[in-house]
């Protein structure tokens, strides 16, 4: 079989011959709130903060009761007492009730259910600002977050993932169980929360041997190892400071430093080191998620939690290179303008609206509504917790109208509605400042439905010279989804942005089209200077053949390879980062050790359908059909109706002759997800024999759905052409023709239909076009030169 690739996928597909498998290549990312460990760094530099208490005891004062120090700390009777009240009544989640008590100073959690009474013993709490979390120890080092957690605020118990749904009419969600990987804080909230962690999984026992330095966030953290710092200041004559502190001096960084070292905690990411060390560039170590993330809303507002970069570098005030995170906060967290000096955080770029709050607000002077926060870092509440948001935008009511994304002026004006609030807006205000923000979230909604009618205004925009990085990158991964090729030169200029995640993300799409002239411009890209891009490079050219390389670029490939392989094994803990593995083997047609990562991610995630789908792929193409069917079936267990799954196992059955069983799932398939083109093809072609006229309506839905795919084309003429109907299939037949895209059938295929109808010239056209096509091999156009110099061939 051959492999084409398409937005989100590759069909397997040879027309009229064999069916095939539809492959999701789609990467996915681990847990966007994991946060990478530190094992990378060597253990023994770091000596705890007691060491550093000796000499900075004003500082560690602040830090030690501060929401980074205490970001972890052991459950204790104090804790209990002074910080929890008792639950009043059980708490029921699904067929199980719970209860916490606290007695002796231990705290447990009681759990009633169908297989009887259990004990959770509360380890360890985590948060404190608005909830606390709590920690239990189980089998395999596995330390899960409890499924009671405790608002602080409210002073209550809840149900911990109950709270995390996201609490919108656009989106299906649902809560996890709280025994779920994502609870798991070895693997999912850890080294945000401890210091100089080391997570010590052991993949083939599934088993975590997790050690850490100090719970919280502490001061070697950022500033790296201080054994030596300690060491050359007590060695130093007193008074004397040495010329080498041999620590981190944040004092020295740059503000895109600062921000660096602050947003591996701070933002929704995937991890591709272990070794981050503060001074470092995030996108050398990072990925980051955009609004393409149903996290966010079309303008980019919070929905769920993002944890504050991706909107930080939305920001204009970033953008300028002159605001830090430490401009507002301190090194531990705190915000460091007191309330009535609030404004002064804006100082001093901002002077002419701090001096006059009022009149740049339209509201009283020293009120809570004249504080710039209030209508430029909004807060939003998710999971019981109140997050601003950071773009800093002004409030955009007209959005909410569209796309119910908060504005700052309904979440105090909770009484009025929108409308009211746009129309306040709109008199204060005579430039509309909220036309851009409308047109990029009209952009991103419509991407995210797979409208393409936008398709021309979201290229436009791409090319434009004030596109945003953030929103430039969330429209390129949404445009995988479109089939339409005229997105690609765009792609291909966008691998020379100045941005390393629109560079990567650009990288990341061209999976989808290796084109003589996109592998030349990927080619460049394995040389580029960030990590991420090189790394999305890698994944792109997996499958690209080895023997078409020169020696250097032989060897710059071999070097992203292994720098692609090397990041999908720094978290051996997650299912997503086999799965990406796998796909990557797969194209390296490698079966045998994606057939291995596959089956490791299912073993860590059972409940997943997409590695069950892929690893049914692989199986098939190293000829175990019986156990690709098998995975197949397994995936329909969990999700029935799920397209993707019924397509796959229809091909496989079709291939194996089982040709109404095949009918049935494809059917299914097309059910669930009516724009699925292959799935209108495929079960064209197996009706074909039978049901002609059927045939004819779904390879023409196929066609209309992706007239770019030349199968699609060239299928629904032959079928036109089967049936008598020529002028049909002839303006088809040329499209091909004229777009470069016919194969050598269309070609045959198109010059019969002339030459029936005794339009011998324009037959022979038809071959002088087919000789003179470079992209068909040179037997299949040495036959149309035959077929030139013979005057008739009826």
């Amino acid at each position: 079989m051959k492999n084409f690739k398409m937005a989100s996928a590759v069909i397997m597909i040879i027309i009229m011959a064999a069916l095939g498998v539809w492959f999701i290549t789609r990467k996915i990312h681990p847990s966007s709130q994991i946060k990478e460990s530190e094992s990378g760094r060597r253990s023994e530099q770091f000596i705890g903060t007691s060491s550093c208490r000796e000499c900075h005891e004003k500082f560690y004062q602040l830090w030690a009761p501060s929401h980074h120090g205490l970001a972890m700390q052991l459950f204790s009777a104090d804790l209990a007492r002074t910080q929890l009240s008792a639950q009043e009544s059980d708490i029921e989640i699904g067929d199980y009730r719970y209860r916490v008590e606290v007695e002796a100073g231990e705290g447990v959690v009681r759990e009633n259910g169908p297989e009887g009474d259990k004990e959770y013993r509360i380890e360890y709490v985590l948060g404190g600002k608005y909830v606390y979390y709590f920690l239990t120890l189980m089998e395999r080092g596995r330390l899960q977050v409890l499924p009671l957690a405790y608002d602080t605020n409210e002073k209550v118990w809840y149900d911990t993932t109950a709270s995390m749904v996201r609490h919108a009419a656009r989106l299906e969600d649902e809560a996890l169980n709280w025994k779920d990987q994502h609870l798991t804080f070895n693997t999912s909230c850890y080294s945000c929360h401890i210091s100089q962690l080391s997570t010590n999984y052991d993949l083939k026992t599934d088993t975590y041997r997790t050690t850490w330095a100090e719970p919280g966030i502490n001061c070697e953290t950022c500033h790296g190892g201080g054994s030596e710092h300690v060491r050359v200041f007590r060695e130093a004559s007193e008074g004397h400071i040495p010329e080498d502190t041999k620590i981190i001096r944040v004092s020295t960084f740059s503000s895109e430093q600062l921000n660096a070292m602050c947003a591996p905690c701070h933002a929704k990411m995937t991890s591709l080191t272990s070794t981050f060390q503060p001074g470092d560039r995030y996108f050398d170590h990072f990925t980051l998620a955009a609004f393409e993330n149903p996290d966010f809303f079309p303008d980019g507002r919070d929905l769920g939690e993002n944890y504050t970069y991706t909107l930080w570098l939305t920001s204009p005030c970033v953008k300028s290179g002159q605001l830090d995170c430490l401009h507002c906060h301190t090194s531990s967290g705190r915000y460091r303008f007191k309330e009535k000096q609030s404004n002064n955080a804006c100082m001093p770029c901002h002077a002419e609206h701090v001096a006059n709050a009022p009149a740049h607000s339209h509201h009283p002077a020293d009120s809570e509504s004249s504080r710039c926060i209030s209508c430029h870092m909004p807060k939003t509440k998710y999971a019981r917790m109140w997050r601003s948001d950071h773009s800093m935008r002004p409030p955009t009511p007209s959005v909410t109208l569209l796309y119910e994304s908060p504005n700052a002026c309904n979440i105090c004006h909770a009484d009025r509605d929108a409308a009211w609030s746009d129309k306040y807006v709109r008199e204060w205000r005579s430039r509309d400042f909220q036309a851009p923000v409308l047109h990029l979230a009209g952009l991103i909604d419509a991407a995210r439905k797979r409208d393409w009618t936008r398709l021309d205004d979201m290229l436009a925009y791409l090319t434009s010279e004030e596109h945003d990085e953030v929103f430039s990158t969330s429209l390129i991964r949404l445009l995988r989804l479109c089939d339409d090729e005229k997105k690609w030169p765009i792609i291909v200029m966008m691998l020379n942005d100045p941005s390393p995640l629109v560079r990567a993300s650009a990288a990341e799409s061209l999976t989808d089209h290796l084109t003589p002239r996109t592998v030349e411009a990927l080619l460049k890209a394995t040389q580029d200077d960030y990590r991420l891009v090189r790394i999305s490079t890698a994944a792109s050219l997996a499958g690209y053949p080895e023997e078409r390389l020169g020696t250097q670029t032989g060897r710059n490939m071999d070097r992203v390879m292994a720098e692609f392989e090397e990041s999908m094994q720094v978290r051996p803990d997650a299912y997503a980062s086999h799965y990406n593995l796998g796909n990557f083997y797969m194209d390296r047609n490698d079966i045998t050790r994606a057939i291995a990562s596959f089956e490791n991610a299912i073993r860590l995630q059972p409940n997943s359908v997409l590695p069950l789908v892929n690893a049914s792929i692989a199986y098939a193409r190293g000829g175990r059909s019986d156990r690709a069917e098998e995975l197949l079936r397994r995936a329909l267990l969990l999700e029935p109706e799920n397209p993707v799954a019924n397509l796959n196992l229809g091909l496989l059955l079709g291939e194996q002759g089982r040709i109404r069983e095949a009918e049935r799932v494809l059917r299914v398939a097309l059910n669930s997800e009516p724009n699925l083109a292959a799935a209108a093809y495929n079960l064209g072609i197996i009706l074909a024999e039978n049901h002609i006229e059927e045939t004819l309506v779904l390879c023409r839905r196929a066609y209309q759905l992706n007239p770019e795919e030349s199968k699609y084309a060239y299928t629904l003429a032959f079928y036109l052409n089967q049936t008598g109907n020529y002028d049909g299939a002839i303006p088809i037949l040329k499209r091909m023709v004229d777009r470069k895209t016919a194969n050598a059938n269309s070609y045959f295929l198109l010059g019969e239909i002339f030459e029936r109808q005794g339009k011998i010239e324009e037959a022979m056209n038809v071959y002088r076009e087919a000789v003179a096509n470079e992209k068909l091999s040179q037997d299949d156009r040495a036959v149309f030169a035959a077929k030139l110099r013979i005057p008739s061939i009826i």
